[in-house]
């Protein structure tokens, strides 16, 4: 299984000049993806402009959005042209993934219909795979993406979403699915794959927050119920399970593998690179 490692773009506080100190240790450690939550109702980095602050930095490792909320992107068009740059810039390391989101607030602050977002989201990503193969509703926009398409992920848990990576994915990630559960989804997955005639291997992804240490878990613990108290419960079950010591973090990676997962993020809670050390040693060591 392989070990990426998120980019704290959304950890409120983060000094941008953090970042690329960030991504060029992750590059340098020899973790798989560099991986970006997205938000646009938040104190966040925004996530096109960030993978491309990344790309100018790193030399090897993967950039992906996990995951890109394009439902709340009012232009196929332009959110194609901005993927396809950054894949550019980056010499064809992107992958993306994508999924409906399902904060109203970040639909309502670009004036997209959040009720529709699923159905718009089918429509984005058909609207963006012609433009990346010049046939868009105005051709021409350019740049194409290094291997002519970007390769994506979808997330979601819904019968829709696993339909939607089927569909247009390379695979499914997991933003949320506990460990518990998650050989469970994947099974759904795969049976998603066979009903629509694939005859591919899906590849799954997941999260894990981190915050190595037990400064950084109570400082990670604020961060999530933060990010995520319009979830509810859900903000307090995840602040309650961020991963801070080396044993639990080695459970967890075996545990994922186990479950049949492909590549394992691991999303610090915290800004400083230091803590990079700290994971490589554990996932790699």
């Amino acid at each position: 299984m392989d070990i990426g490692v998120g980019l704290p773009s959304t950890v409120p506080g983060t000094d941008g000049r953090e970042l690329p100190e960030f991504a060029r240790r992750a590059d340098r450690l020899g973790f798989s993806t560099l991986a970006v939550l997205d938000r646009l109702v938040y104190d966040s980095y925004d996530t096109v402009v960030t993978l491309a602050a990344s790309a100018a930095v790193t030399e090897r490792i993967t950039l992906a959005p996990t995951i890109l909320l394009a439902g709340y992107h009012p232009s196929a068009a332009l959110l194609a042209k901005q993927l396809a740059s950054v894949d550019r810039l980056a010499a064809g390391r992107l992958v993306v993934g994508i999924a409906a989101g399902g904060r109203e607030d970040d639909f309502v602050a670009t004036g997209v219909p959040y009720r529709q977002r699923g159905r718009r989201l089918d429509d984005l990503l058909d609207e963006m795979g012609r433009v990346w193969s010049g046939q868009g509703a105005v051709p021409g926009i350019g740049p194409r993406p290094e291997r002519g398409r970007i390769p994506m992920w979808i997330g979601g848990n819904s019968d829709a979403a696993l339909r939607r990576a089927a569909t247009y994915g390379m695979g499914w990630i997991s933003g949320s699915t506990p460990l518990h559960r998650y050989a469970e989804v994947a099974e759904s997955v795969r049976r998603a794959w066979t009903a629509a005639g694939r005859t591919d291997t899906p590849r799954l992804g997941a999260l894990a927050y981190v915050a190595p240490g037990p400064d950084r878990k109570q400082a990670g613990a604020r961060y999530l119920l933060d990010y995520y108290a319009y979830t509810g419960q859900k903000a307090r079950f995840l602040a309650d399970s961020v991963i801070s010591d080396d044993a639990r973090l080695r459970e967890t990676i075996d545990g994922y593998a186990e479950a049949g997962c492909d590549e394992l993020m691991l999303m610090p809670c915290t800004s400083d690179a230091e803590q990079l050390d700290l994971l490589a040693k554990v996932a790699f060591g």
